[in-house]
């Protein structure tokens, strides 16, 4: 499974990403704290540019796009019971 370390207040956090989706042409990943089990999920947005020289993620804390994106995962992903 693909992990993804996030940066930021200066500490580095791994997350693996469990899937990953388009949207009105914006990118997101699914993400995990946990490789397998019971674990937080997270939605992230790909905020990267072409002349980024790496990806850019942040966290999606719009509600009404949550609960839109985690929709979208919950019917791509049989194998993951996702609460939100």
């Amino acid at each position: 499974m693909n992990k993804l370390s996030f940066i930021g207040d200066g500490e580095t956090v791994e997350f693996y990403i469990l899937d990953k989706t388009t949207l009105a042409g914006r990118s997101f990943l699914l993400v995990s704290t946990v490789e397998s089990g019971d674990g937080d999920c997270y939605i992230m947005e790909d905020h990267s540019t072409p002349e980024d020289p790496e990806s850019r993620y942040e966290m999606v804390e719009d509600e009404e796009l949550l609960d839109h994106l985690a929709s979208i995962f919950g019917e791509q992903i049989d194998e993951f019971d996702i609460e939100y």
